[in-house]
Order: C-alpha cells, then sequence, then structure tokens
C-alpha cells in the first residue's frame, strides 16, 4: 500500500465514519472499511451503504445510494463525474480536498435519502 494511497484512503474513510456509527460496520482496518444498513433485502442479505478501499492502482469510494437513486448525482460537479467507474463507484488517486468536500455532501445526502425510503 503506496503512502499517498493511504492519505487518500484516511481522507475517504474521514468522510465515510460517521455512518458506520449509525449502520453496520463490517470491515474497518487500515485500507478497508466497508458499511451496510440494517435493512435485510430480499435475498436475505443486508443492503449496502459505502466502502472505501485501496485497490493496486487507486482508492475506491462505494455509495450505493447513488446507485439506488441514480438522481442524486444530477447536481455533481463534472469533475467528481469524471472520478465515477460504474454507477456507484468513484476512484482518486491523490488527495482532492475540493472534491472530497463535494463527496462528503453527496454521502451525507445520500444518507438522508435512505433514510427518508426506510432503509435507515
Amino acid at each position: 500500500m503506496t503512502p499517498s494511497f493511504l492519505s487518500v484512503f484516511e481522507e475517504l474513510r474521514a468522510i465515510l465514519l460517521p455512518y458506520a456509527q449509525m449502520l453496520e460496520c463490517k470491515t474497518d482496518r487500515p485500507g478497508d472499511l466497508y458499511i451496510d444498513t440494517r435493512h435485510i433485502m430480499k435475498n436475505g442479505k443486508p443492503l449496502f451503504f459505502g466502502s472505501a478501499q485501496v485497490k493496486k492502482r487507486y482508492v475506491s469510494y462505494h455509495l450505493m445510494p447513488v446507485y439506488v437513486n441514480p438522481a442524486l448525482l444530477d447536481s455533481v460537479s463534472p469533475g467528481l463525474k469524471k472520478r465515477m467507474q460504474g454507477k456507484s463507484c468513484f476512484q482518486f488517486r491523490a488527495v482532492d480536498q475540493a472534491l472530497f468536500a463535494e463527496l462528503a455532501e453527496l454521502t451525507r445526502i445520500g444518507f438522508e435519502d435512505y433514510r427518508r425510503q426506510g432503509y435507515v
């Protein structure tokens, strides 16, 4: 794990960690934070909320509320959209405070949307 990726991970972990206390933190170790809700889906598994993970070439930040409700992405900046891979994953190689602030707000809005829908 490169030191720069560890810095990126710690910044992203700090965005997600407050929600881990309100939800179900499945994993919290260096380079890997994984959070589920307590809402059990029809398949018997908990609904995923988000994660931050150090990968080989980037640090991923998954935010499932934007997959469940894609309209949450309508106001996202082009800079943050450029970091998207797939429907709910953002990839970073360096700390970017402006994008991380936007991602923190998106995470807050996603949590509130999950709450509105009765998932939390």
